[in-house]
């Protein structure tokens, strides 16, 4: 079943279960209950997955997509929905396990100056995010970082308590694979030609992707990936998000394009290659509407 059909038969009213499973009385019902204010498609797509989910049981989901895709947003509905479908959920943002500022630097002096922006592959705190992520699954409680985007630096952190039924793990680079030398002798954008001419930083987050992160990916049981239109859309969707903070801690377009130029490129090769390998393919429209999902799984988790 394609999104479209989903949504016309969702739009329908169409109620019992289809040929292959899908109980749509149930995603209905969930979607009722779920944020008003939320988009309409990020409702419906929540629901639907958390009825999947509670079908075939994962303990791990990966949310995957550009800034600005509407991650967060999708992580808090498919929390709320999984506890309204009877699924105790656990959203984890990988942005929480980011190395404080102090860290950074030291990485930056260490390997390539590079690093002391935040965002990229070699700049979380992997091995925290995987006994976070055990801890998660078992009884007990267990306190979990956050990370202060305003301060740049870490924040107090959180308690909560053990054991969730899913946990899902959303960030931009969730899945993404290692790209290999041929594809890292070219510059992506004007900040690496001038600023990694060499390709230093780029080969060391390669390896980063290859390494810890790639060991990351594979404990997870499946795939959500939001698919941008572009690059484009990754700068304008960024730029809007700036309107939410604090007017003294608001980054202008320049600063927001310098930003982006840090993940262009690995958020240009899951583009091409997590529609591939992701569970799930969420292609957004140019106005963040669900415009199709491919494949969509028959029953299951498609492996």
């Amino acid at each position: 079943m394609d999104w479209k059909a989903f949504d016309a038969a969702r739009q329908g009213g169409a109620t019992g279960r289809d040929p292959v499973g899908i109980d749509f009385g149930a995603i209905q019902d969930c979607e009722a209950r779920l944020d008003p204010t939320a988009p309409r498609d990020y409702r419906a797509l929540a629901a639907r997955l958390a009825e999947e989910w509670k079908r075939t049981r994962p303990r791990c989901i990966g949310l995957a997509g550009g800034q600005g895709a509407g991650k967060t947003t999708l992580g808090r509905l498919i929390e709320r929905a999984c506890g309204e479908l009877g699924l105790r959920a656990c959203i984890v943002a990988l942005d929480d396990f980011y190395l404080s500022r102090e860290a950074r630097r030291t990485l930056a002096a260490r390997v390539h100056p590079l690093f002391e922006t935040r965002g990229p592959p070699g700049t979380h705190d992997v091995l925290a995010l995987d006994r976070a992520l055990d801890a998660l699954l078992a009884p007990g409680e267990v306190t979990m970082p956050t990370f202060d985007k305003g301060r740049d630096d870490c924040g107090t952190g959180v308690r909560v308590r053990g054991p969730f039924d899913l946990v899902v793990l959303e960030g931009w680079c969730v899945g993404a694979p290692p790209g290999g030398q041929s594809e890292l002798v070219s510059h992506a954008n004007a900040l690496e030609a001038e600023e990694d001419p060499e390709g230093t930083w780029r080969n060391a987050v390669d390896a980063e992707l290859a390494g810890p992160y790639g060991s990351l990916w594979r404990r997870l049981d499946a795939l959500v990936f939001l698919a941008v239109p572009g690059i484009e859309a990754v700068r304008r969707w960024r730029l809007e998000q700036e309107t939410e903070r604090d007017p003294e801690q608001r980054l202008d377009a320049p600063a927001i394009a310098r930003f982006v130029a840090h993940y262009e490129r690995i958020t240009r090769r899951m583009l091409e290659r997590l529609p591939e390998s992701a569970d799930w393919t969420i292609r957004l429209a140019e106005d963040h509407d669900v415009a199709t999902i491919d494949p969509w799984p028959k029953k299951g988790l498609p492996r």
